[in-house]
């Protein structure tokens, strides 16, 4: 009983004391192990391993990529137009050692401290790059080319961070608000500017069109004109021949249609009223008992 009494808080504190001295390195991380602050062991494969209780500590370091957004800053290319960047960066911890060296602390602090580092190192790098192109340059499909630019130049840098630089990417390349609004205002009176040169255009296009529609008009009206009057002419010396035909045929027989015409035109409507003398030769055919024109020296019918 008694050996039992003494045996059993020995293998609990071996149990203990063995389970404190391993440790599991995850696929996703980097261990150091320190010993009173002092670096002596680096594990970056997964797997077991193995401190000191009590002396010896683990701390522990994100190996996958990291990405960091850079605040969005103002660049000036070679021809003076401001632009505003957002950038952003990928990265990952490659030497544990340098990392801890410059950031002093292990977690998400040291990630901070090292992302804060690496943003000044970016900014730096894109004021520069940036600067000594255009802004066509910037704008344009060489974009690319300028982004590796500024990662070569960040990566020793970086490396005395302990960071792998692996990409820097231009998210947003914009202009200043101010400026924004004043291209915009710009724009818009360029492109106000084309649209009354466009309806210049078609008004002038317009008139023309309208001109030569009301020449034609005025053609096809006086050639119409002409065409009746030629018509109507020709028909007024064919009702003329037929007249002189008929006239010659039988001129007490023209002279009685002519007067029939004559009373149909003048005694219009039911209310007519004529002045004219008794004597009068208007009516001679009504003053004949036989329809026929009475003469000058004939009396007028009974009434």
């Amino acid at each position: 009983m008694r050996k039992t009494t003494f045996i059993l808080p020995i293998l609990v504190i071996l149990v203990v004391g063995l389970l404190s001295a391993i440790f599991i390195v995850d696929e996703r991380e980097k261990v150091l192990v320190l010993q009173f602050g002092r670096v002596v062991a680096v594990k970056d494969e997964p797997g077991l391993g193995i401190k000191i209780p009590i002396i010896q500590e683990v701390v522990r370091y994100d190996d996958r990529i990291l990405s960091r957004d850079v605040d969005p800053l103002e660049v000036t290319p070679l021809d003076d137009r401001r632009l505003v960047v957002d950038a952003f960066a990928r990265y990952r911890i490659e030497d544990v050692n340098k990392f801890r060296e410059a950031t002093g602390s292990g977690g998400d602090h040291a990630i901070e401290v090292a992302g804060q580092r690496l943003d000044s190192i970016l900014r730096s790098q894109t004021r520069e790059i940036l600067g000594s192109v255009s802004s066509n340059d910037i704008l344009s499909s060489d974009r690319a080319a300028l982004m590796q630019r500024i990662r070569d130049g960040a990566e020793g840098d970086a490396r005395e961070l302990g960071l792998e630089l692996l990409d820097v990417r231009l998210k947003r390349t914009d202009l200043p608000k101010e400026n924004l609004e004043a291209t915009f205002a710009r724009m818009r009176a360029e492109r106000e500017r084309e649209a009354t040169d466009e309806r210049a255009r078609g008004n002038e296009a317009a008139q023309r069109v309208r001109a030569q529609a009301d020449r034609t008009v005025v053609e096809l009206t006086s050639d119409a004109k002409r065409e009746a009057e030629i018509i109507r002419g020709e028909a007024d010396a064919r009702r003329n021949a037929i007249f002189a035909e008929a006239f010659g045929r039988d001129p007490e027989f023209f002279d009685f249609y002519r007067s029939l015409t004559a009373y149909t035109r003048a005694l219009k409507g039911g209310n007519s009223s004529m002045v004219i003398t008794p004597d009068s030769e208007f009516f001679n055919y009504l003053k004949s008992p036989d329809g026929a024109a009475a003469g000058p020296g004939q009396p007028a019918p009974a009434e």
